[in-house]
């Protein structure tokens, strides 16, 4: 078995939790499956707690109230010392061999940050998924959402985590400003010409929102455009200077 933990940040997820569960139950490769049950008014902790007691790799942890899914995943990355993370939101699945693919690229490539899985876009609008420029944007996606994300823990702690900026809760956009860190700090891959991940759409979903505006059928607003910008911007200084910083300092020799 190899070293991963999976994080999976749940917020009122009880419709789709089961079936994330399964997903990540069926990768042998991970030795931990962290559910953060996020201030759910669900049954969200009660399906979590039914799936560890059928696989001791399930483990549940709970916030006293929502936080977030960018605090969730910090959280719960801090409650292992697994060399390697993946991220799955409650509402995507694993394809079969997802994990396998990205441990065993990790082991091929040990001066590689991260590697990211390949997205299938289950269940969107035709007006989406026959625009000429659908595989386009959604390449982009598939190298921002947290569930194609496989990365070391040395590199996620580094970077801070995902950023938790109070306008990032609100609006969204912690994923594009992680993976802008991601990818000008240590670079990042991505797998494809085989999906790994299967995203399924609901009403409301960010990559809904995020086609609608890249194809035309939304207007971004300006200022909400800027102040994404902007925390991107302070997220990757600060994620630079962490790493220059970690990179200076002197390490200590055992004696002998």
């Amino acid at each position: 078995m190899s070293p991963i933990s999976i994080i999976i940040p749940c917020f009122d997820g009880a419709a789709t939790l089961a079936r994330a569960l399964e997903s990540c139950r069926e990768q042998p490769e991970a030795t931990h499956i962290f559910v953060v049950d996020d201030g759910s008014t669900d049954a969200s902790a009660s399906i979590a707690r039914a799936h560890a007691l059928r696989d001791p790799r399930v483990h549940l942890l709970q916030t006293a109230s929502n936080g977030g899914a960018a605090r969730a995943r910090n959280w719960a990355a801090l409650h292992t010392a697994a060399p390697l993370l993946a991220f799955l939101d409650a509402d995507d699945e694993y394809l079969p061999g997802a994990l396998a693919a990205a441990h065993a690229h990790l082991e091929q490539h040990p001066r590689e940050a991260a590697i990211r899985l390949d997205i299938d876009y289950v269940g969107f609008p035709a007006r989406l998924t026959t625009h000429p420029d659908f595989e386009k944007y959604a390449d982009v996606l598939s190298n921002t959402v947290p569930s194609s994300l496989v990365i070391r823990r040395s590199a996620f702690l580094a970077l801070g985590g995902f950023p938790m900026d109070e306008f990032f809760r609100r609006h969204g956009g912690e994923d594009g400003a992680f993976s802008w860190a991601l990818r000008e700090i240590f670079g990042q891959r991505r797998f494809t010409g085989h999906k790994q991940v299967r995203m399924h759409y609901h009403d409301g979903i960010h990559a809904e929102r995020f086609l609608n505006i890249q194809m035309g059928f939304a207007q971004a607003d300006p200022a909400a455009t800027a102040e994404t910008v902007r925390c991107s911007q302070a997220f990757l200084d600060a994620a630079l200077a962490s790493v220059r910083q970690m990179r200076a300092l002197d390490l200590a020799h055992p004696a002998g």
